[in-house]
């Protein structure tokens, strides 16, 4: 852990001189926290939705709302389409700092010596992948915690609040969240491994977040919602999907071949 501990203080020092890093880590959190509160505030606590009633919600969506009304249920329903977006920080935040922690050594010279020492490559991704994960799952779980507060703060209705606060959204932030971090940077790792060029590993590690982003829209279509049973079943498949991640990007880390491939 001594050795992890150095290289994820290493990577902290070297990444976050890149400003579009900076940028991802304070601003996507400020907007994706900032935009459901507005919301919050511009319905406010009579659950006034500029005429959106439960006819215009999909039908399904109302089997969520429980013994809510329906101005509360139309309020429910626009706030709950931000739990995408919450989940979208702890993907998008560790895919800018870990598609840079490799190739942007490669470009600083930087890397041969770190290859040079006796840290193994278990230890070596792991710091790298936790320098990277811990920032974005932190910034999502503060930013949570504040829009927790903020709805209780502004006039919203009380039974809004208690469904923004239920096991639901609890697992999505604080369950889900770290695993799709972990799966954000596994392949960022292995695609920062095997490019040449920051920009290049930044474009091609973004692509991660395409399917989440597509979830994001069928529910706004209504073709799914988010539900207790949805959420656990993507934790369990998550758990299985960064098992595998996280045993072929070690095993595509080649440290001989990124020493003599590179020039």
């Amino acid at each position: 852990m001594d050795k992890i501990w150095v290289i994820m203080r290493k990577e902290w020092a070297e990444v976050f001189k890149n400003r579009f890093v900076l940028f991802t880590v304070a601003f996507l959190p400020l907007i994706l926290v900032a935009l459901p509160l507005i919301l919050l505030q511009i319905t406010g606590s009579s659950g006034d939705v500029s005429g959106l009633s439960a006819t215009d919600m999909p039908a399904r969506f109302s089997e969520l709302c429980g013994e809510m009304s329906e101005g509360e249920c139309a309020q429910y329903f626009l706030v709950s389409q931000f739990m995408l977006l919450f989940m979208l920080m702890p993907l998008a935040i560790p895919v800018t700092i870990a598609s840079y922690s490799i190739v942007g050594e490669k470009t600083t010279r930087t890397l041969e010596p770190v290859l040079a020492t006796p840290v193994t490559t278990l230890e070596l991704l792991a710091g790298k992948a936790l320098a990277a994960a811990i920032p974005g799952v932190s910034v999502t779980w503060l930013g949570f915690v504040v829009f927790a507060f903020g709805a209780q703060l502004i006039a919203t209705s009380p039974a809004v609040v208690a469904r923004l606060t239920d096991p639901l959204w609890l697992m999505a932030i604080f369950v889900v969240g770290p695993l799709l971090a972990i799966a954000s940077v596994s392949v960022a790792v292995m695609i920062s491994s095997r490019v040449n060029d920051p920009r290049v590993a930044e474009q091609l590690s973004m692509l991660v977040i395409l399917p989440l982003l597509a979830a994001f829209f069928g529910q706004i279509a209504g073709f799914f919602f988010i539900n207790e049973r949805l959420i656990l079943w993507m934790a369990v498949a998550l758990v299985l999907i960064d098992t595998g991640l996280l045993a072929f990007a070690t095993q595509l880390f080649q440290r001989e071949t990124i020493l003599t491939r590179w020039k």
